[in-house]
């Protein structure tokens, strides 16, 4: 709640209206009309509570998802995402897992099949799985900022520094794994969604799950 913040209605960010994270879409989705005019405007966001916020959160965007299924370790990270992005948050899970070997269907939805198999991969793998996905995050948001120049500044500021969108995902990735100043300024200088720093995931398609013991 704290990283997300209060009411901010942005015009370069496609979320529109948000409070506390939560966004003019979740809320007519869910149908939150909170001064009962018979529309969910962002005069309805602007009176979002936070307790109503931890709540819809909770329901919507941990247990529903199915998050709260996952290993606890890698719970904040793929949650912080869902709040983000929504189902893309467990497509760029899934995706992972199939570089990694494992067998799922990339659906943008958790079940049984990919559950287990990120039980598999961390029981394989330990915290590299935390840090691989959570660079993954990352390069998602630099592709993504590639492709939407309005939305560029939330990955590099004005003043040429990491922006939010590449800050937060590295909270939950090992600091040696953190983009240095003269990584991203390389980087950005050849598009922002090529970088190289990232989990070796090749050798994972070389060697597979069954072969693998450690990723150090």
């Amino acid at each position: 709640m704290d990283r997300e913040g209060g009411y901010v209605n942005d015009p370069d960010n496609p979320g529109g209206a948000t409070n506390f994270g939560v966004t003019i879409h979740t809320m007519r989705r869910l149908g939150l009309d909170f001064d009962h005019d018979g529309d969910v405007d962002k005069h309805d966001v602007q009176m979002l509570g936070r307790t109503q916020a931890v709540d819809l959160f909770i329901k919507h965007y941990f247990e529903g998802p199915l998050i709260a299924q996952l290993l606890q370790p890698l719970q904040a990270t793929v949650f912080y995402m869902y709040v983000n992005a929504g189902g893309n948050a467990v497509l760029i899970l899934q995706r992972l897992l199939i570089d990694m070997g494992f067998e799922v269907v990339v659906d943008g939805a958790l079940g049984p099949q990919s559950i287990a198999s990120v039980q598999a991969a961390f029981e394989t793998a330990g915290g590299y799985l935390i840090d691989a996905y959570g660079i993954a995050l990352r390069n998602h948001y630099l592709r993504l900022a590639d492709r939407r120049l309005a939305s560029r500044t939330y990955a590099r500021t004005l003043a040429g520094q990491k922006g939010g969108w590449i800050r937060r995902p590295e909270e939950f990735i090992a600091p040696k794994y953190h983009l240095s100043q003269s990584q991203f300024n390389k980087g950005s200088r050849h598009g922002h969604g090529r970088t190289n720093v990232s989990i070796d995931v090749w050798w994972w398609r070389q060697h597979g799950p069954r072969h693998c013991r450690s990723f150090s």
